[in-house]
């Protein structure tokens, strides 16, 4: 298994950036939707985590979604959550198969420690059969197979436009 961006960063470890994702623009889901969730926590940004909508908050714009991958802490059950509509977007298109042909630059999502991370294809081992991503807001470099990436896309106004960055 790859060195995760979370796993990789010291335990004193501060953001070089605390600046948030490009807001996502809201729009309505309903009970069963399948999601993306982008995390403005503190060591996560820049990540999106696969969910499923539970129900819809209407008065304060919110959604409760359960994580496919995360779980509770004490390991019982998926992770359900609280959060704002600005934070919620719809799956990307899937990816091509066979995987899609990065460049250096590219703009990219890496699989990783239960969800998607941005950061940009610095590298490629062809021997491997592997990318190099870099992490900017860990300043690290980590090798990927290309079915844990995608190219990262920005949802805004409803549709799915090539990533301009974060």
């Amino acid at each position: 298994m790859a060195l995760s961006p979370l796993s990789a960063k010291p335990k004193n470890f501060k953001p070089i950036s605390t600046t948030s994702p490009k807001r996502l623009t809201p729009m309505a889901f309903n009970a069963g939707d399948s999601v993306e969730v982008c995390s403005k926590e503190e060591g996560f940004l820049g990540s999106y985590y696969e969910a499923t909508v539970v129900a819809k908050i209407t008065r304060n714009n919110q959604y409760v979604v359960q994580y496919k991958t995360l779980v509770e802490d004490d390991l019982s059950e998926p992770l359900r959550e609280v959060v704002s509509s600005d934070e919620v977007r719809p799956p990307p298109p899937p990816p091509e198969w066979p995987p899609f042909r990065f460049f250096s630059g590219d703009r990219v999502d890496a699989f990783d420690n239960d969800g998607w991370w941005v950061g940009t294809v610095s590298g490629v081992n062809v021997d491997e059969g592997k990318y190099y991503v870099y992490f900017e807001l860990f300043m690290v470099e980590i090798a990927y197979h290309p079915s844990k990436l995608r190219l990262h896309q920005d949802w805004n106004k409803g549709k799915w436009s090539a990533s301009s960055g974060y």
